[in-house]
């Protein structure tokens, strides 16, 4: 049975690698027209102050920023491409704007309402993950392998920017879901930063379920 529990703000209290690396398996629900929506998070990425010139936080404090300087466990989303939606959690102490990046899901609750939201690929061709998850098969390139897919497939806008992840009576929060052991977890750098300059380009600060 899925928990109905969110996870404590003590969990985002940490770095955003640690949340990161932490947030695979988990459960990320959307609670639409009184329906769950549901996946299992497969990829997230780390993104970490001012400093990190991949974030966005590297112009400092701003309307759009503003989030991310608050308390730990809120949604960031923000517009990107003039066109798409990205959901991230904001991490760490109050002040210090850092958060992470969901990137990929593995749909296992509402699949009806998700494919509505988010039409499955017209030629599915499935891929297996080297770790199980209840309840799902394999996971479907295409689908909801994008942050922007995610948040069309959950129906996610900006009106959600600032929500309380750790509220157990709002429409969207993070739950324990799988444990992924180390073994079953590929690190490597950010993607879609290829401007940004390094050290930050090649930051190992990717975090995703392996695929066998």
């Amino acid at each position: 049975m899925p928990s109905p529990s969110p996870l404590l703000s003590s969990f985002y209290e940490r770095t955003p690698q640690e949340v990161a690396r932490g947030l695979l398996g988990a459960r990320l629900v959307r609670r639409l027209d009184g329906e769950r929506l549901a996946g299992y998070i497969l990829e997230a990425e780390a993104y970490d102050g001012e400093a990190d010139l991949a974030c966005h936080a590297r112009a400092g404090l701003t309307p759009r920023t503003r989030v991310m300087y608050g308390s730990a466990g809120h949604a960031y989303l923000y517009f990107t491409y003039g066109a798409h939606w990205m959901l991230n959690a904001v991490t760490g102490p109050t002040g210090y704007p850092a958060a992470v990046l969901i990137r990929a899901l593995l749909p296992c609750e509402g699949l009806a309402r998700i494919a509505e939201n988010r039409p499955l690929p017209t030629r599915p061709r499935p891929y297996p993950l080297t770790v199980p998850f209840p309840g799902c098969g394999e996971t479907l390139p295409g689908w909801t392998d994008g942050p922007a897919k995610l948040c069309q497939a959950l129906c996610l806008t900006g009106a959600h920017n600032g929500l309380d992840l750790c509220d157990p009576g709002g429409e969207l929060w993070i739950e324990a879901g799988v444990q992924v052991p180390d073994e079953a977890v590929q690190i490597g750098p950010r993607v879609g930063i290829d401007s940004v300059p390094e050290p930050w380009l090649s930051m190992p600060w990717r975090f995703r379920v392996k695929i066998s």
